[in-house]
């Protein structure tokens, strides 16, 4: 029995895999959060295009 247990505690299959499923949820983590402070802000930059887009095709249209 006490040579199993010392089989059991030497075995490193699956390590590795464990190892790269650890590294895979923190790298997918810091991308939600990456996006989730970058959302807002490309929000707004969108809207601010949008209306300057929208304020120079009214321009164009009425010759100012």
């Amino acid at each position: 029995m006490l040579n199993f247990f010392k089989k059991f505690a030497n075995d490193e299959a699956g390590a590795v895999t464990v190892d790269w499923v650890v590294l895979t949820a923190a790298i997918v983590g810091l991308g939600v959060a990456i996006l989730a402070q970058v959302t807002g802000e490309a929000k707004t930059l969108a809207e601010g295009i949008n209306t300057n887009l929208d304020t120079q095709i009214t321009n164009q249209s009425t010759g100012y």
